[in-house]
């Protein structure tokens, strides 16, 4: 890897731990600056979802007086995506390299929906009437276990897909519930990462430079992230993400 390149990488961290924070999908933003810079697409994913865990504790010790008062639900829900996050990262392992590089453009493809059709998301959530779960029940744990194997899997919009449902399937405030976000986010990328670091190729040098980058990020994101103007962001995920698709299908 060339300086130039090194420094790209950590300020691909930046960006994907700044968005992982307010909104996710920032392996949007990462995942596609590692194969620009050479790493073959699993290698590219093992190291990514590792080098951006820090930036999501740093995004949830940013919200962390959003947490005040979940400790039980972060139990359950944690214990969920952990379980979740193991069976997605087996799967990587178990299904041969090129599964994954023809399954992943259909994923970002969904993931980049995700994203456009997240206003639309908001404004419908917003006129339910309050009537839900107080923690969502069993639907929302079942669908929190699945997020977890995607995220172990994957992970692109991870964190979209988690406001859905929990916005949807739960009586919270919104800020409470992207604070939960961060948390579930954070665990099952380090439970996948557990076992990749055992018996996976990882490419360290990525890790540790995504990994300072989303520390920053995730920060950047708590702090003042919720001023970007939505449309700007939603328009460089869609951009990023095309191009990603783009690489893979034409490697």
């Amino acid at each position: 890897m060339t300086p130039f390149e090194a420094i790209l990488v950590a300020l691909a961290g930046v960006l994907a731990g700044g968005i992982n924070t307010v909104v996710g999908s920032g392996t949007l933003i990462s995942f596609p600056v590692l194969l620009a810079v050479g790493y073959p697409p699993v290698v590219a994913n093992v190291s990514n979802g590792l080098g951006l865990v820090p930036g999501s504790v740093s995004g949830a010790i940013g919200y962390r007086r959003e947490l005040v008062g979940q400790t039980g639900r972060l139990v359950r829900f944690g214990a969920a995506s952990a379980i979740g996050g193991v069976l997605g990262a087996v799967l990587l392992l178990v299904l041969p390299a090129s599964a994954f590089e023809a399954i992943v453009p259909a994923l970002i493809a969904v993931a980049l929906v995700l994203v456009v059709l997240q206003p639309w998301l908001a404004r419908r959530l917003a006129a339910r009437p309050r009537e839900r779960h107080p923690h969502g029940g069993l639907p929302l744990l079942l669908g929190i276990f699945a997020t977890g194997v995607y995220g172990g899997y994957f992970g692109a919009a991870q964190g979209i897909v988690l406001l859905g449902l929990m916005g949807i399937l739960m009586d919270e405030a919104l800020q409470r519930i992207n604070a939960i976000k961060n948390v579930l986010a954070a665990v099952a990328n380090l439970t996948s990462g557990i076992v990749f670091v055992f018996v996976a190729d990882v490419a360290w040098l990525a890790v540790l430079l995504l990994a300072a980058g989303s520390i920053v990020g995730g920060q950047f994101g708590a702090r003042v992230g919720r001023r970007l103007p939505a449309t700007w962001l939603r328009a460089i995920i869609v951009v990023v993400g095309l191009a990603a698709i783009a690489q893979l299908v034409l490697r």
